[in-house]
């Protein structure tokens, strides 16, 4: 390499061969947030590594005529999204993160029903493939490609019924409205168990909006509903349903208690909550119910266990770290069958603690994003187990400042109220009441699940450890 003196005048300075070598040995620094590569790792690449993450958790949405923006079905479809991927997925469970589930992962239970999310080693994968250049790799290493149902395939498989709610017409501008939307023949011509239930809203909105805050995809809101017979009477064993919500995943019930949908039912919306997407748009709901087997009888019912915080709600203007605390007792044995965070677009974060006697465990802590109310079904073998007297507490976070994008004008203190502007923190809980015998019997089963010989705090079970249950949890409240 010969020295040229034009170089000087660029601020190049002449450096001895030897010293010219040994800098171009060093690789150059890494980029903010850049993964530094390891050495000793193996290659990264789509075929092998990223295609299966994207099959398992992002392709239901992500794909031709379904609601997420862009398809990552090939990978010429998801290679100019690599940087996104890993800025997202990095996220976790943090309001914003993809897949939205929003779980976190450093405290709580974690097994739950239709888990979407990635594991720590996934985001790492999505990291280096991204950082390296996002290689295609070998073709051979593909796997097969999905096969999907349809343009909206469902979590709870294909449905044995798909009822439709009236349509709602929304004009571009207008603001939110709630109130009745009409009624619809279920055409059930048998009494038939739901084992799950799932709820799609679809619309003729013809390009995603390019509004950033809750609504630039979904017209409902919420919408409560909920089954009669013929002559006005509830047909169902009144249980209730689910209500939807903005972005709502499925709901699958205990399968020792499934919920009745009667013949010649009909479903009643009573109350829809929608908004306006920038867009003339026009909007009904689906309902796709997966039934139990024919002759399937339930040993148990679910309930509603709302756990809410009403008169509370005071979220300040630009203002982050808000915190609020709703509290409840129960009066009788439970087991917990879902925790399901609802807030407006302040909200950000809610955990679920259940208080007995000196033992305070958390149960579950989820971020929260308006537009992906999503409900947290606990497996069965994890769903809480918790004796009659001990106190749950939902404690919510809300940031009402320009960083949650879900916020219109931070500048307006906001308290309870219908409206996405209004706030809410509620948890919509899903429970099953327990005799005392029937209670004992769900212990029994899940110490011999975990193997346990005594005396052992168990998470989500603080009596699990005990072969006899003391004598103060079989008292009622009054005793």
């Amino acid at each position: 390499m010969t020295w040229n003196p034009r170089w000087r005048s660029a601020g190049l300075v002449a450096l001895p061969a030897g010293v010219v070598l040994a800098l171009m040995a060093f690789p150059a620094p890494l980029a903010a947030g850049q993964v530094a590569p390891d050495k000793n790792a193996q290659q990264v690449t789509f075929a092998k590594d990223i295609a299966p993450i994207l099959q398992r958790s992002c392709q239901t949405c992500h794909r031709p005529d379904s609601v997420a923006p862009m398809s990552l079905l090939t990978y010429e479809e998801a290679r100019p999204w690599a940087k996104a991927m890993k800025s997202r997925t990095g996220l976790r469970s943090k309001p914003y993160a993809m897949p939205p589930w929003f779980i976190e992962k450093n405290v709580g239970i974690q097994q739950y029903k239709g888990d979407i999310s990635l594991s720590d080693e996934a985001i790492e994968k999505i990291a280096r493939w991204a950082d390296s250049g996002a290689p295609r790799g070998n073709p051979a290493d593909m796997p097969p490609p999905l096969k999907f149902l349809d343009a909206s395939e469902w979590q709870i498989g294909k449905p044995d019924l798909i009822v439709s709610s009236p349509s709602v017409t929304v004009k571009a501008t207008s603001p939110d409205w709630w109130g009745p939307i009409g009624e619809t023949p279920t055409g059930a011509t048998e009494d038939r168990y739901v084992a799950a239930v799932e709820m799609k809203e679809v619309n003729d909105l013809q390009k995603r909006s390019d509004r950033q805050t809750i609504g630039g995809l979904h017209v409902f809101h919420h919408l409560i509903w909920f089954a009669i017979g013929s002559e006005g009477a509830q047909a169902s064993d009144g249980q209730g349903w689910p209500i939807h919500e903005v972005g709502r995943n499925a709901d699958f019930f205990d399968p020792d208690a499934g919920r009745l949908l009667k013949a010649g039912s009909k479903l009643v919306f009573p109350s829809a909550h929608v908004h306006a997407l920038g867009a003339d748009t026009k909007a009904r709901l689906e309902i796709g119910f997966k039934f139990h087997p024919k002759g399937y009888q339930p040993k148990q019912k679910v309930r509603a266990a709302d756990l809410t915080a009403t008169l509370d709600l005071d979220i300040r203007p630009l203002e982050a770290n808000q915190k609020i605390e709703a509290y409840s007792t129960l009066t009788e044995n439970t087991k917990v069958v879902a925790f399901e965070p609802h807030m407006h677009a302040a909200g950000v974060r809610m955990c679920l603690d259940a208080i007995w006697g000196t033992t305070v465990q958390t149960l579950s802590c989820s971020g929260y994003n308006h537009g992906w109310v999503r409900i947290y079904t606990y497996a069965d073998d994890a769903a809480p187990l918790l004796p009659k007297g001990t106190i749950l507490r939902v404690t919510g976070y809300f940031d009402n400042t320009p960083a949650n994008k879900n916020v219109v004008d931070p500048r307006n203190w906001s308290g309870l109220g219908h409206r996405s502007i209004d706030n809410m923190l509620i948890n919509i809980g899903q429970t099953i009441s327990l005799t005392d015998e029937e209670f004992q019997q769900e212990m029994a089963q899940r110490r011999q699940k975990l193997h346990l010989t005594g005396g052992q705090t168990v998470l989500g079970c603080p009596l699990c450890g005990y072969s006899k249950m003391p004598v103060a949890t079989v008292r009622s409240p009054q005793q």
